[in-house]
């Protein structure tokens, strides 16, 4: 049985970590509300590009421009959306796992040759290392300020790998956000560009395009590519905050309970040493009276 001395200690011990998951989870809120109205003013202007894109993709040849190109998709990327630092639930973890899945069932797949790893965040990063997976690009994750040269740098390593041959389409694999306690694990294609699904027997008028076809493409799609990964790093970091406030909080929580329970017993082999000493007391009174 623990001493009086050690009880002390444990419970002086799980008081300062209580402190440290309480400021945590103030620090996490306060973020998570700033990358909340990032994520929600982002949100419209994504949409109306992905529809604007996909309209044109619709009307466009495939030939038109090369990230229209479709082929069949034997060799795959996966880019992996992480976070840098840890103690936020499962929110890394269930990206990874996801990502983990998806290459275990392409290799099962005999349509797909080869699977190519790209991981964001240095999370993803230790979780495949450990594993024994290679990984084609290790890329570094993205918060506060450096969203936009993030999204810069992986649509370029996409665009250029999908450009060379070297892949023939490119998926997302990322944490949506919901709600503060809500994250969904998304896997998303990229590349090629999805047209737009049009309804049956619609026919399709194509655009009068300025200053010409092949130079909105080569402006318009770029821009496509670098907007839906800088979503959904917004997505990832917002979601990361939130599953990190919710894991703060419930370790706080569960520093309350083991504060109270510990002090419960601290009071209890207190009350027994008091017994004890006042028993000796008595017994030795009694022994003298003798």
């Amino acid at each position: 049985m623990p001493t009086l001395k050690e009880v002390r200690k444990r419970i002086a011990s799980v008081k300062s970590t209580q402190k440290i998951t309480r400021a945590m989870k103030l620090v996490a809120a306060a973020k998570l509300r700033r990358a909340q109205d990032a994520i929600v003013a982002a949100r419209p202007y994504s949409n109306a590009l992905v529809e604007a894109v996909a309209q044109v993709a619709a009307r466009a040849e495939t030939t038109s421009h090369p990230l229209l190109e479709r082929r069949a998709p034997r060799r795959l990327a996966l880019v992996v959306i992480t976070s840098d630092r840890g103690l936020c639930g499962a929110f890394n973890s269930g990206v990874c796992r996801a990502a983990q899945r998806f290459i275990v069932e392409g290799q099962e797949d005999k349509a797909i040759d080869e699977i190519r790893l790209n991981v964001a965040g240095r999370k993803g990063r230790e979780y495949f290392k450990r594993r024994g997976f290679v990984m084609a690009h290790e890329l570094r994750g993205a918060t506060g300020d450096v969203v936009v040269e993030r999204a810069k740098e992986i649509a370029a390593v996409v665009t250029d790998d999908f450009l060379a041959g070297t892949i023939d389409g490119v998926r997302l694999v990322y944490n949506q956000f919901k709600s503060a306690v809500s994250q969904k694990v998304t896997i998303e294609p990229l590349l090629p560009v999805e047209p737009a699904a049009l309804p049956e027997g619609a026919t399709l008028v194509d655009f009068a395009y300025e200053p010409s076809k092949v130079e909105v493409l080569d402006t318009l799609l770029p821009m496509y590519v670098r907007s839906r990964i800088y979503r959904a790093l917004l997505e990832s970091i917002a979601s990361e905050f939130g599953a990190r406030m919710t894991a703060m909080g419930n370790a706080t929580s569960n520093a309350k309970a083991m504060i109270e329970s510990l002090t419960l017993q601290y009071n209890r082999a207190r009350q027994a040493a008091i017994t004890k000493e006042l028993m000796e007391i008595v017994g030795g009174a009694e022994a003298l009276k003798g």
